[in-house]
């Protein structure tokens, strides 16, 4: 039996026993990892470069790429290192740190989220009042929110977490620090002082779902509306991206943190975390470039000036 003050370190689960699969586990990631890089690099290039795309669209699309790579780059190199190397330790300090940088990037990533769905349904019913409702200085006000969100329920989480006396080893099954799996570490019934943190969060991110879930009941009839199929095309090529972003995000999330402690196990949790931790990083630059056409030209611009050179 051990607490919290004499804990130096944690074990982290092993994607695979033998050398072999670890190495695979490794080569897998790193194509992942750079073409997660790859593809928000890109994008976020291309908009900080192309004056055309300084609209408040793709000031919010590249900080929704600035999350990704934050967020695959909290856990992702520490993964691969341990697969490497074979090894499964992580300090105690970093474990602290990783724990609070993935609730910065994740927390303010669904926050964007919800901003962006405010973006498309203001864009789309009111295209008139879209220069006013969204202009320069609210888009740097709402972004700023974001992410000032994302570091406070950061820090509120670390701090009760890691606050808690842990009394059952140090043993996590997962192959990054989660709060659940510390939270399986923790003493009798000390857990509970994480709840009122949990309810809270939980409320906040319903209420985020709702608020996505009637924007785009709003931007479907306004967009049911339109005379014209050019103009439905258009407006349906700015919306669909973010809404199979938003999709892939929430039910990810949503299945790995509320599925049925009957059908819960480590291989299980493990595979869920990839899906909903490692995959929309890395596939939400492509997401965004397939239907549109404007940031299609913007970075085959970027790319083809790049090789002339």
């Amino acid at each position: 039996m051990s607490n919290s003050s004499s804990i130096r370190q944690f074990l982290l689960l092993a994607f695979a026993d033998r050398r072999e699969l670890q190495l695979l586990h490794f080569w897998l990631f790193l194509g992942i990892y750079l073409a997660a890089l790859l593809g928000n690099g890109l994008i976020i290039t291309t908009i900080a470069c192309d004056h055309h795309l300084h609209t408040p669209m793709y000031f919010f699309l590249l900080n929704l790429s600035l999350l990704d790579l934050g967020s695959i780059s909290t856990t992702l190199p520490k993964a691969m290192a341990n697969s490497l190397g074979d090894n499964t330790d992580i300090s105690y300090k970093a474990c602290a740190a990783q724990l609070f940088f993935f609730f910065v990037f994740i927390t303010a990533e669904y926050c964007l989220l919800t901003i962006m769905s405010y973006d498309r349904s203001v864009a789309i019913c009111k295209p008139l009042h879209y220069g006013t409702l969204l202009g320069s200085r609210a888009c740097v006000h709402t972004a700023a929110a974001a992410w000032g969100t994302g570091f406070l329920t950061a820090l509120l989480h670390t701090a009760n977490t890691f606050s808690l006396p842990l009394c059952q080893g140090n043993a996590l099954d997962q192959f990054f620090c989660e709060i659940p799996q510390i939270l399986k570490l923790s003493c009798s019934h000390s857990y509970l002082r994480e709840i009122w943190v949990v309810v809270i969060g939980c409320c906040f991110g319903f209420g985020c779902f709702v608020f996505i879930v009637v924007s785009y009941v709003w931007i479907f009839r306004a967009v049911l509306r339109i005379p014209s199929e050019q103009g439905r095309h258009k407006a349906f090529s700015t919306c669909l991206p973010h809404l199979a972003v938003v999709s892939l995000f929430i039910s990810t999330a949503i299945f790995a943190y509320l599925k049925p402690p009957s059908i819960s196990s480590p291989s299980l949790d493990l595979a869920m975390a990839v899906l909903y931790l490692v995959v929309p990083p890395a596939v939400n630059p492509l997401i965004y470039s397939m239907r549109n056409q404007e940031l299609k030209g913007a970075v085959k611009k970027l790319t083809t000036g790049i090789f002339l050179k």
